[in-house]
């Protein structure tokens, strides 16, 4: 059946190649408009803009004004840019104008691609977004394409970090907006924290293309944005939970690395009841007492962050600071912490400051968010290989688009050690001999650790490692022949030099250049032959003016850039060598991807050993013997193309293992998300409603029907009745004292009387307050208190589900099923919510008392504390998305004068002012400036 498979695909095509054919008659007549447009003048091509407007205005689809639409981009790229789109450009570009994601290959220029589809999907007016990675390049994309669109009449915004709501709103009112993912997210959670509709910033989500598709639609997606606030200090608590774990022995736990997952066994349990018994923490006599839960739950993770986590792979410890290290692109993550106690529990072991848990005040995943757009695109250089989850979760199809010049690098099969003192042996013996060519190396490693322990291998070869930070450290690799060969240097990037990471990633094409990466540090800026000219300009020639002499240099370096990179061509390109499987294929193609862009050669070889965690993992103990019984030497490695399939499945089976776990997650968040959508919808519709006295009397009318229902049985006598019970809650919740003991003794009265008299007291003394207050002050406090409350209870709701969803899996145990049992009770808690919604709303609107005859003020914009989820911009290293308030420790704090301003520093708007009054600095000094 495959044989039959492959012989109708050559006759026939792959669906992929049919649907680059489909997409060739396009481009065809997109061609056939060139010379017309050519020939117009600058004011004419603009004009355009305006025509396509009026035909999407009069009922035209974007797909009937693609080809004009297209043609027009292409000439206005060309004479803003000096850059004309490929026709593969264009074919990604309708790709991703219907909605699917375009495949491309790295220095395919996907950045221009993208111009197209954004110009014809804006012209509607309603806003297009492009998603990026991080700031630096939101910015650099939104200046340097932004050229084009404004050329053609469409204002151009731009979302990073640090901006106020009144220039967040000016960029989303752009017609196209850049920006990266955490930030488009924040808004729209912190849109939904607002209490008036024209504060929120967002104004719908229209159509989206996202850049690295893989990397935020799917790494990113794992970790869920969340507004959080501290709770109370623990310390205490957790470094004594810590210092019992170094009492447990191997037998009193079970390690499951596949899994990621710790437990304690029967003897660890009673080891630590005595343990917490001495302590006095232990509750009752046994440790799984109900009241001893969040004691176990710590117990289990401070066992997670001893066993499982380790320092310099999973996190580093910076400035008395444990700092995650991102397991993709091994960069710090400042500012993200590990959520349930995971993070206190690595500070109490690594014995720095423990900062307080915090409080979920909103959150919403990656998978939801993108998933409003009316229409969603990508792009990337590898997603095929995810192709079933982009199908499964967005409804997004992938499509490999061919590229411009045929790719030349060659993909060697991997080399398999059977240690891995041996398999580095044999990296260092490939870098010595591409070295001696002169060829440019990049190796890929999985971690810190890895990436110096490679270092280390070098240097005992007699390598040197380059202080990245001397300007003059690439010198040797620039100046003459000889310096390539004979000066053996190399530089490493990971996450203790990411303030270089560009500088570095600009001399990686140099002749004989060794650069050490972990994973792939690298993603955001190409790896060009020679070096890149730009970048050294911009650090050689930096104090020196415009003139003569800054041309002539200039002139120097580019011409002296290009007989590099033709030493470079004539040594192979660049070798890039893998030191490890990771655990996707996708981690690895992207590493491969970074050699052989534009049709440059290049050579790409992925080094194993049995001793990898990959290898080790999935059972490599069998493999082992066998090979000892072969007879493999030390030093001989196993080349086949048989070896690369196993490790293929290998890496789909924990692919897709990882793609369940994010399903069956997903599957849970979309419970939440049902509700999440409903709550912000009613907040909307509150603060749109000019008068909300309606919805407030028929939640008081709710309220009402509710207490006669709990203390008058239906049918039932007044004899019967819970008549004291009543006359409490009427004077708790209605605030009213009537005579209910009187009205049971009535001849003939039935729970309807009762109720319409309840709700004719409640009207009436709502009536009075607002012709005592005035019907417009009396409505903002209704909105107010409405919306304030909604919040409240909405926090206290997320907090109860994440308790629900942490403990809603034993029920399997019972056969029942996880997921129906978490819909049921979760919708159980939302209605509870809705219920003490309606009564506490009731209650205090009752109770309200105004000391002055004013408008009450509203309160402002929530308070928003530190934001937790990551992404790092790949130049500075520095995280992206925490909000102002995160301050992230460069190093100790500076000591703040409360006298002298001067010497506060950056103060976070919600932080105590340094003045040292107690009010929060944005209503002391800060409200000042």
């Amino acid at each position: 059946m495959a044989g039959l498979g492959a012989l109708a695909r050559k006759i026939f095509g792959s669906a992929n190649d049919r649907r680059i054919k489909a997409f060739k008659a396009k481009v065809a007549s997109i061609n056939a408009l060139e010379p017309e447009l050519q020939a117009l003048s600058d004011d004419d091509l603009r004009a355009r803009t305006a025509t396509f407007r009026e035909q999407i205005a009069n009922g035209a689809s974007p797909d009937d004004l693609l080809a004009p639409a297209f043609a027009t981009v292409r000439e206005a790229a060309r004479r803003t840019l000096g850059q004309r789109h490929y026709d593969v450009q264009l074919i990604g570009g309708m790709v991703l104008n219907s909605g699917q994601i375009s495949e491309m290959r790295t220095g395919e220029g996907k950045t221009l691609v993208a111009t197209a589809p954004v110009y014809l999907n804006a012209l509607a007016g309603k806003g297009v977004h492009v998603v990026t990675v991080n700031d630096y390049l939101a910015q650099r994309d939104a200046e340097w394409m932004g050229r084009i669109y404004r050329f053609l009449g469409l204002s151009v915004g731009v979302i990073v970090h640090g901006l106020s709501d009144e220039q967040r709103r000016a960029a989303y009112a752009a017609d196209v907006t850049y920006g990266t993912n955490n930030e488009f997210g924040f808004d729209y959670l912190r849109d939904n924290m607002k209490y008036e509709r024209a504060s929120m910033v967002q104004r719908g989500h229209h159509f989206a293309i996202v850049d690295e598709v893989d990397s935020i639609l799917i790494d990113e997606a794992r970790t869920p944005l969340i507004i959080s606030g501290p709770l109370e200090d623990r310390s205490e608590f957790y470094n004594t939970v810590d210092a019992f774990i170094p009492h447990l022995a191997p037998v009193d736990f079970d390690l499951d690395e596949k899994q990621r997952s710790t437990t304690f066994t029967e003897a660890g349990n009673e080891k630590l009841e005595g343990l917490l018994r001495d302590a006095g923490l232990l509750r009752g006599d046994s440790l799984y007492d109900v009241e001893n839960v969040a004691v176990v739950h710590h117990l289990q993770q401070a066992l997670k962050a001893h066993k499982l986590f380790q320092k310099d792979r999973d996190y580093i410890v910076r400035n008395g600071e444990v700092v995650i290290i991102d397991e993709f692109t091994g960069r710090m993550m400042p500012g993200r912490r590990y959520s349930e106690g995971l993070h206190q529990a690595l500070e109490a072991k690594e014995k720095v400051r423990i900062q307080p848990e915090n409080q979920t005040l909103a959150s919403i995943t990656f998978q939801n968010y993108f998933r409003m757009y009316g229409k969603l695109a990508g792009m990337t250089g590898t997603a095929s290989t995810e192709a079933d989850e982009f199908m499964d979760i967005y409804g997004l199809e992938v499509v490999e688009i061919p590229t411009n010049v045929p790719v030349k690098r060659i993909d060697d099969d991997d080399e398999v050690y059977r240690t891995v003192q041996e398999k580095y042996n044999a990296i260092v013996a490939l870098i010595d001999d591409c070295k001696s060519r002169g060829q440019p190396i990049l190796v890929g490693t999985t971690s810190i650790e890895k990436s110096e322990f490679l270092a280390e291998q070098l240097k005992k070869h007699g390598y040197r490692q380059v202080d990245v930070t001397d300007p003059n450290a690439f010198a040797p690799l620039i100046d003459g022949d000889d310096g390539t060969a004979r000066d053996k240097v190399f530089a490493v990037l990971n996450a203790r030099y990411h303030e270089q990471e560009a500088f570095i990633i600009a001399q990686a094409g140099l002749p004989g250049a060794v650069t050490i990466a972990t994973n792939m540090a690298g993603r955001g800026t190409d790896i060009q032959l020679g070096g890149n000219a730009d970048m050294r300009i911009d650090r050689e020639l930096a104090g020196l003016p415009e003139g003569e002499e800054r041309t002539a240099r200039i002139a120097a370096i580019r011409a002296e850039v290009e007989t590099l990179k033709q030493k470079a061509l004539t040594a192979g390109g660049l070798y890039v060598i893998g030191t490890e499987r990771h655990e996707s294929r996708r981690i690895d193609n992207q590493l491969r991807g970074r050699s052989g862009r534009q049709g440059d050669p290049g050579h790409s070889k992925f080094f194993l050993s049995l001793q990898d965690d990959l290898m080790r993992i999935f059972g490599s103990d069998r493999m082992d013997s066998m090979l000892q019984k072969l007879g493999l030497k030390d030093g001989e490695a196993i080349i086949h193309p048989w070896i690369n399939k196993a490790l293929e499945k290998a890496q789909q089976k924990v692919e897709a293992r990882n793609f369940d776990i994010r399903k069956n997650l997903l599957k849970f968040d979309n419970v939440m998300n049902d509700q999440r959508k409903v709550v912000f919808e009613q907040r909307i519709e509150l603060m749109e409603g000019t008068n909300i006295a309606e919805t407030v009397a028929d939640m008081r009318h709710d309220v009402i029907d509710d207490i006669v229902a709990r203390h008058i049985p239906e049918r039932a006598y007044p004899e019967q009745w819970d008549v004291e019970g009543l006359q409490e809650e009427v004077r708790t919740i209605l605030n009213l004292d009537l005579p209910v003991a009187d009205w049971a003794r009535e001849e003939g009265i039935a729970d309807e009387e009762v109720r319409e008299r309840l709700k004719k007291a409640a009207d009436e003394t709502m009536a009075r307050k607002v012709a005592r207050y005035s019907p417009d002050i009396m409505r903002q406090v209704e909105k107010a208190i409405l919306l304030q409350t909604l919040d409240n209870l909405w926090r206290e709701h997320l907090a109860n589900l994440d308790h629900l969803r942490s403990v809603i899996g034993f029920r399997g145990y019972a056969q029942r099923d996880p997921l129906q049992e978490y819909k049921t009770e979760s919708f159980s808690l939302f209605e509870a919510m809705l219920a003490n919604l309606r009564k506490i709303t009731t209650a205090q609107l009752l109770r309200v008392e105004l000391v002055q005859q004013q408008a009450p003020e509203l309160p402002g914009d929530a308070d928003l504390p530190e934001m937790h989820a990551h992404h790092i911009d790949p130049l500075t290293g520095e995280d992206e998305m925490a909000l102002a308030d995160a301050r992230l420790a460069a190093g100790p704090a500076p000591t703040r004068d409360p006298a002298d301003p001067a010497t506060w520093g950056k103060v976070g708007r919600n932080e105590a002012c340094p003045c040292g009054s107690g009010k929060k600095y944005k209503h002391c000094h800060g409200a000042l400036a």
